[in-house]
């Protein structure tokens, strides 16, 4: 075997190899390179009780009920389907009926997802009113800027001032 031989034979190996590797660690993660399921795609998945996922999607209208000790029930939809949510702890400033929502946690037998980590999601709109005042003074505050600030400090509940 001459030595161009042997090298083209050492790099088809090591492509090989690599290929292998690569196809290895994709399939070893398919299912967790979604950042979250929705409860249709949940439902569709038939995901085992105690698999531990993300759940994403719009906190139902009506469905907030604050239990004892920190325990909050609600339920989280795409608009297709909903699914149960028990959660103890406390929740986000963000978080309210209607509003988007992350959930980690898992499936128990009943159905009823248990998350032990919920947080909120809000647009790229907010805007906190410390920026916005700081804009003002600057001079850079315009029309626009004020009804997006004004539409996110509606829908942010207020803070005691320190």
């Amino acid at each position: 075997m001459t030595r161009k031989q042997r090298r083209l034979v050492l790099i088809g190996s090591a492509l090989t190899v690599l290929a292998i590797a690569a196809a290895l660690v994709l399939n070893a993660l398919r299912d967790s390179i979604v950042f979250f399921s929705t409860p249709t795609m949940a439902a569709e998945k038939s995901i085992k009780p105690g698999q531990r996922f993300r759940l994403g999607g719009l906190v139902q209208p009506g469905s907030l009920v604050h239990g004892e000790q920190l325990q909050v029930k609600f339920a989280i939809t795409d608009g297709n389907a909903s699914l149960p949510v028990v959660f103890t702890g406390i929740l986000p400033d963000l978080f309210r009926e209607g509003q988007g929502v992350i959930s980690e946690g898992a499936l128990d037998a009943a159905g009823v997802f248990k998350a032990d980590t919920v947080l909120a999601k809000h647009d790229e709109t907010y805007m906190p009113k410390d920026v916005a005042d700081a804009l003002k003074k600057q001079g850079h505050w315009k029309a626009e800027d004020a009804q997006k600030a004004k539409d996110a400090k509606a829908a942010t509940p207020e803070r005691a001032v320190r």
